[in-house]
């Protein structure tokens, strides 16, 4: 068993319409107490980031893609299959100038 750090995993689901914002405002709520964000207001697909802690990409994908399938149950999302993942480690991500 390796050490876990901190994945940022996005996912994202396609569709053939534009959702209603209340729809969207659903989604939100649901993914709230994973400590995530919604996305699609105003586009033809819906989507969410995760904070997860893994041991590597797969692990962190695979916990992100299960958070957002309870998700979108939840919120009575259409099933639109999941058309894009991604994930950054928080060991991806360059500091910025300034910061140690």
């Amino acid at each position: 068993m390796g050490i876990e750090i901190a994945w940022s995993v996005g996912v994202e689901a396609t569709g053939d319409r534009i959702l209603p914002t209340e729809q969207i405002l659903d989604l939100a709520d649901a993914v709230a107490h994973r400590g995530g964000s919604a996305s699609g207001i105003g586009t033809n697909s819906y989507g969410a980031t995760f904070l997860v802690y893994a041991e590597d990409r797969e692990t962190a994908i695979a916990k992100a893609k299960e958070f957002f399938q309870m998700a979108v149950q939840t919120a009575n999302m259409p099933d639109w299959g999941i058309t894009r993942v991604e994930a950054e480690s928080e060991e991806d991500v360059e500091p910025e100038p300034g910061f140690p």
